[in-house]
């Protein structure tokens, strides 16, 4: 099956209530095709190091808080839904690319544009060069309609409660020792929600006993710049889960610490629904 008969997101709804918060995951798809496959030198096992695995089921308990939940089900590797739509590394095709990408941002250079050049592992996804038509496929076929999603559910909040937060969860390989972060919360330097959002969800993690630092390495990708307004009543922010907490990353299998980090991810939801409520009374 072609991704092209697949709904590249899904969207699970509240059972109960509409709070004015939205929960994504843009990373955590993994509906690798065989014709991806095909076009790929990596193995599905090297490619699935890109994905933030598990993190949509991480959070599945939103929509029991009032919150909508979204999440891509194309891959990371194969279209990346936290760039702009056309971050394109011109080295990777045979032809010219249009003069609308954006062929040298930070993350291009570094191998991970919209079609990224690099696994998460490291490796040269392809081993010949890609025909635009391909690229343009896969952002109009699963960039656009996750973003077309999101913006609709966030305008829904918006609309209804004059506010929306945004909680665009991600996971992260551990970062070097034991004294490293656990979560690290992207804000865009404070720019791109109001400081309570930010707080609520750090003092909860710190409460639980994790260690929380903010902005570095990751202050928020596309997602969190480009919805988070504040000053629009929208409060966007992006969280980094260190995947040792849940998962085995040798592996990529779930282990023991997958519920109890889930129930903690819960709780966080439920405060965020509540804090979204006061921020929509003010």
């Amino acid at each position: 099956m072609s991704l092209a008969a697949l709904a590249p997101f899904e969207i699970i709804h509240p059972r109960h209530g509409n709070a004015p918060l939205v929960v994504a995951s843009p990373h955590s798809g993994r509906n690798y095709t065989a014709h991806f496959l095909k076009q790929s030198r990596l193995t599905p096992f090297a490619l699935r190091r890109s994905e933030d695995c598990f993190v949509e089921e991480l959070l599945q308990h939103a929509p029991d808080y009032g919150a909508s939940l979204l999440h891509a089900t194309f891959p990371r590797a194969y279209c990346d839904a936290n760039r702009e739509a056309w971050e394109l590394d011109p080295s990777m095709f045979r032809d010219t690319l249009p003069g609308w990408c954006n062929t040298s941002s930070k993350k291009v250079k570094a191998g991970f544009g919209t079609i990224a050049r690099l696994a998460g592992s490291g490796g040269l996804i392809y081993s010949r060069p890609l025909d635009f038509e391909e690229a343009e496929y896969r952002i109009r076929g699963c960039w656009y309609p996750y973003h077309a999603a999101l913006a609709s559910l966030i305008d829904g909040s918006v609309e209804k409660h004059g506010v929306c937060i945004l909680l665009d969860g991600h996971s992260m390989p551990r970062q070097g020792q034991r004294e490293q972060a656990d979560f690290v919360l992207g804000n865009a330097w404070g720019t791109s929600c109001a400081p309570e959002v930010t707080t609520l969800v750090e003092d909860i993690l710190m409460a639980h006993g994790y260690r929380v630092v903010r902005n570095m390495p990751f202050a928020g990708g596309y997602v969190t710049r480009h919805y988070g307004r504040p000053r629009k009543g929208v409060h966007a922010l992006q969280m980094e889960i260190s995947r040792h907490l849940y998962m085995d990353e040798c592996t990529l299998q779930r282990h023991q610490g997958f519920s109890s980090l889930q129930h903690v991810l819960s709780g966080i939801m439920a405060e965020l629904a509540k804090l979204g409520y006061r921020m929509a009374s003010h």
